[in-house]
This record gives C-alpha cells, sequence and structure tokens, in this order.
C-alpha cells in the first residue's frame, strides 16, 4: 500500500469512528436533553414510537401503553384510573404535557434515563426497537383500593407508609379524574377536558395528599408540640397547666377555648397526657408560649415541616411560620392553628417519625427500575431524614397515642385486639366555614407496620358538625385493617 493510500485510509477510518462518536453520542447520552426540549416537536412525535414503560403497583399495570393508528404510534391507557390517578397522572402528547409520576420518572418510562446507557447502546447496535422501563411502585393494590372505597365522596385524602423504611402504600385524593380522558389523540376533546378540570371549583387534578392549598394541621399538631416538651427535658406527661375554661390569647383581648367550650377534664390544673388524650386546647396553647416559637420550629422542621420533598413526585412543604412569632401566634400553633400549614404525608411523617422509634424516613413511592427483559436497571433504598425525638421520648409519645385511642378523643380508630397509637385534629377556618378534619396514627403500637393520615375538607360535608373521630379515623382504621390482614 503506498504511502498516500496509507494517509487516506488512516482519514478515512478517522472520519468513521468520529462520525460513529457523534452519532453515537446525540443518540445514547444527549437523548434525554434532546427529548424533554420543548421546542423539538420531532422528538415528542418521536417519543411515542417508543413504546413506553408500565406503571406497575404490586401485580397490578396500572398505566401502560397500546397501539394507536396515528403518527404517535402508541397511547397510554390507565387501569382503575380515578383510583391511581394522584399516582399516575397522565401523559399527552397534544398538550404536550405530563404530571405524576409520568412526568417524575418520564426519562425512565421513555428509555432514556443514565441507568439505561447499556440498554440504548445494544439497542443501537442489535438494530431492536427503542423501548421504555417498567416502573415497579411501593404501593399496595388492595391497600390503595380500601383506601380509596374507605374515602368515597369526601373532599380530601388519604396516604399509607411503612413507618420503618418510608415506602408509600397508599396515596388517595379525592375528587378525582380520570386521566384517560387527557390521554386520547383527540385535541378538541383533551382540551375541552382539561379546561373542565382546571375550572372546576373543587380542583380534581390537585393531589391533595402532597400538593393544593394546604391546611392547617389542628390538634394532630400537638404531637409535635408535646414531642418539643420531651426533647426539652423540661417537661414529662405529668407536667401541669392551669385549667380554665377560657383562656386569652398573650398581649391580645382574643379568648380561646377547648372544643367543648369547658374545662379540660376536672380539677384546677391539667397535665399535658390527659391534654393530648382529650385534645385540648388551652394547655397546649399554653404549654407552646411556654416553649416558644424557635423551639416548636426546630421540632417541626425535625420531622420535615419548611422541607420540600421528591417522592419522586414533588411534594409541596409544609410550613411552620418563619421569623419570631408574637406569644399570641405561637399560642395558636400550639393546636394546630394560625399559619400552620400541613400535607397529610408531613402529618403522616410525624406519626411516622414516632413509630420509627424517634427516627424519620424520607418517604418513597418507587422500589425499582425494570427493563423489558426483567434486568433491574435501578433500585431505590431507604434513606433516613433525620432523628426526630430520643427512643424513649418516642416510646412516651406512643404511649400517650395509644391512649388517645384507647380511652380518649380518638376512638374512632380502635381495632379489637390490636393496640393503635392515633391522634385526631380538627381545623378552623372561617368563623362559619366548614372544618378540615384530621387523624393520624399507626399500629400494632409495639410493632409499628403502617402510619396512616386521613384529611378531610368541607367538615365531611356536615360542616362544623362534623368530627375527626366519626369521620377521619374510621377511614384510617379501615386502611389499617387492610395492611395488618395482608
Amino acid at each position: 500500500m503506498t504511502k498516500e493510500l496509507r494517509r487516506l485510509s488512516i482519514v478515512m477510518l478517522a472520519m468513521f469512528l468520529a462520525l460513529f462518536g457523534a452519532t453515537s453520542w446525540i443518540q445514547v447520552v444527549q437523548a434525554g436533553e434532546l427529548g424533554e426540549n420543548t421546542r423539538n416537536k420531532r422528538a415528542l412525535y418521536d417519543s411515542f414510537e417508543v413504546q413506553r414503560g408500565s406503571i406497575i403497583a404490586g401485580d397490578a399495570i396500572v398505566a401502560s401503553s397500546v397501539p394507536s393508528n396515528d403518527i404517535y404510534t402508541w397511547q397510554r391507557q390507565y387501569a382503575d384510573a380515578e383510583m391511581w390517578a394522584p399516582v399516575t397522572g397522565y401523559l399527552n402528547p397534544l398538550l404536550q404535557s405530563a404530571t405524576g409520576l409520568e412526568q417524575a420518572m418520564n426519562r425512565e418510562l421513555s428509555g432514556t434515563a443514565s441507568s439505561q446507557f447499556l440498554s440504548r447502546v445494544e439497542q443501537i447496535v442489535t438494530g431492536q426497537p427503542a423501548r421504555g422501563s417498567n416502573v415497579l411502585l411501593t404501593l399496595d393494590p388492595e391497600v390503595q383500593r380500601v383506601a380509596y372505597d374507605a374515602l368515597g365522596d369526601y373532599q380530601g385524602a388519604v396516604v399509607a407508609l411503612e413507618p420503618s423504611t418510608g415506602r408509600v402504600l397508599a396515596m388517595v385524593t379525592s375528587p378525582s379524574y380520570d386521566p384517560n380522558a387527557l390521554a386520547v389523540h383527540n385535541a378538541a376533546q383533551v382540551n375541552d377536558t382539561y379546561d373542565q378540570l382546571v375550572a372546576d371549583a373543587l380542583n380534581p387534578l390537585w393531589n391533595r395528599t402532597i400538593e393544593g392549598t394546604l391546611n392547617p394541621p389542628g390538634s394532630t399538631f400537638k404531637l409535635v408540640i408535646a414531642s418539643a416538651a420531651l426533647a426539652s427535658g423540661r417537661y414529662t406527661p405529668d407536667s401541669t397547666f392551669p385549667n380554665p375554661a377560657q383562656y386569652t390569647l398573650p398581649g391580645t383581648s382574643t379568648a380561646i377555648s377547648n372544643f367543648d367550650g369547658g374545662t379540660c377534664g376536672p380539677g384546677d390544673e391539667v397535665s399535658i397526657a390527659t391534654a393530648l388524650r382529650l385534645s385540648c386546647n388551652i394547655p397546649m396553647a399554653q404549654l407552646a408560649v411556654a416553649l416558644g416559637d424557635d423551639a416548636i420550629r426546630d421540632e417541626a422542621e425535625k420531622y420535615g415541616f419548611n422541607s420540600g420533598f421528591d417522592i419522586p413526585l414533588a411534594v409541596t412543604a409544609s410550613v411552620y411560620p418563619t421569623g419570631q412569632l408574637s406569644d399570641d401566634k405561637t399560642a395558636l400553633t400550639g393546636f394546630g392553628q394560625g399559619d400552620v400549614q400541613a400535607t397529610p404525608l408531613q402529618i403522616a411523617m410525624v406519626a411516622a417519625g414516632i413509630a420509627n422509634h424517634g427516627v424519620v424516613m424520607n418517604p418513597r413511592m418507587v422500589d425499582r427500575v425494570v427493563a423489558a427483559d426483567l434486568t433491574v436497571q435501578q433500585t431505590f433504598a431507604n434513606t433516613e431524614f433525620g432523628r426526630a425525638l430520643s427512643t424513649a421520648d418516642a416510646a412516651t409519645m406512643t404511649s400517650l397515642m395509644v391512649a388517645n385511642v384507647s380511652d380518649g378523643a380518638a376512638s374512632g380508630a380502635r381495632i379489637d385486639g390490636v393496640d393503635v397509637a392515633g391522634k385526631t385534629g380538627t381545623a378552623e377556618h372561617g368563623p362559619s366555614d366548614p372544618y378540615t378534619l384530621w387523624f393520624t396514627g399507626f399500629a400494632p403500637a409495639d410493632d409499628p407496620k403502617v402510619v396512616v393520615a386521613v384529611m378531610v375538607e368541607n367538615g365531611g360535608g356536615l360542616g362544623q358538625h362534623g368530627t375527626s373521630n366519626g369521620i377521619a379515623a374510621p377511614i384510617a382504621k379501615k386502611v389499617i385493617e387492610a395492611v395488618l390482614s395482608r
């Protein structure tokens, strides 16, 4: 071979390698970034030529791709759509939008995540059609069904966690919507459906477990107050406060009362244990003032308040107000009113931290990402958010919560033969506005398997006559029973 041919061969080889490298880089490494560019319409169409992976809970396929006879090739289909809508969300090329896990796990479902690099290379080399991977959830379809049925037509949300791991077992919201109606490839139909959902005053597109307009947590926040009191080392469950029927907020002329308008049991003084068991506002307001808002905020943040989470759905941060609060505002936080706002997931995390011996776990919804050939491409580990209280104090809090169910304000969550730890809450809004009803708890108290938080808006349809013990606690009871019977 002449010197010129040798040089030409080297140049041609270099050009081939450069071309191969450039195309491989674009097709493999930059695929995800280019595919998610909203200006790349061709990429949008191409992404629907790929058979998107399924979303799977237990043995139930809750979202999958089916063939379509149009330019998009595939269309998303959702099973038990309204029950799973807050989890799956929807995906539609006409709206150029996705929500829920369709959005949060888009790269994995479309096959463009970094964990799928080798799979994409193999597909390119062998000429196999591109295919997304399946996302396996932590949620239990049986528990999800029980939670969905128990919530029924109430406006609100239910979330269940495994306290030792943070795995989400159920996530239900109401009212819900049918994501299939937003997945069809008919522009007029999709736009009409979407506009109706957005205009609906009840906001069915909200996942009320983690987002939307947050509610005051009411007396469920007394768990944080009691936890802060124990953690301070200055108080025990037997510590007492004055027991009037009315209490004037410091520095104001505004008087507050307990829920029934009377004292918190008999006597001139009342213990923290009794105040929590009977869910009295006045002693907890006095305790909050004595602790101070800095101590309460520190404790609340140990449970996750003022922090956002990706589970991988984006969770709106629950709020304990920052900055120095006046004593009257601090008093209101003592029973979960004022500017305290929370998601049901956050309230579940409070109970879960107590159930898990004081350690709060980061919540998560996904266990694994699995390829079509069943190769596990990614696993998700249990991780700690942090310690909220000592093991000893967690045990004390558990005993206080058990008393609340067995002989207190949360009797609606009782289960024969099982010690249930729980706390009700009633959040007030305007003077004549319906209450928001809460319950959170876990069971069995000595070896917790599940934590449940229930939030029912609009007073459960009964305005200010609906009670947490009568509506929210029984819903949680059904979910707990479903987990314990597995």
